[in-house]
């Protein structure tokens, strides 16, 4: 009896610990509108990926793009095409006119999201 009690009460925390990091996953993305160059402007989630100000950007039927900061204002991106990141080519920059969007510096190619 005490052995099926304490599997019963290990299954209930483990589903609340699994139930808690969905909700803490879930609770870090917000929406926003994005504007990339090949997808133009749609509604999005913003994820931030690290304490440096890495983020991700995502839509359903839009490729996820990330961009992960390499130094102060400059960023390696990423775009996620059928579950494979790929690197972009060049590195984005902060723009100093546009908040909220960086340009690779190879092809000019804009990622923002507000």
């Amino acid at each position: 009896m005490i052995s099926r009690l304490s599997r019963h009460s290990a299954t209930g925390v483990f589903l609340a610990v699994v139930a808690l990091c969905a909700a803490v996953a879930v609770a870090q993305a917000r929406s926003a509108r994005c504007v990339t160059t090949d997808e133009g402007s749609y509604a999005c989630e913003f994820r931030s990926t690290g304490t440096d100000g890495s983020f991700e950007i995502s839509a359903r039927g839009k490729p996820t793009y990330s961009l992960v900061i390499e130094a102060r204002d400059v960023a390696l991106g990423f775009v996620n095409l059928g579950g494979r990141n790929t690197a972009l080519p060049g590195r984005y920059k902060r723009s100093t006119s546009e908040p909220g969007c960086w340009v690779n510096d190879t092809t000019s190619a804009k990622i923002c999201a507000q």
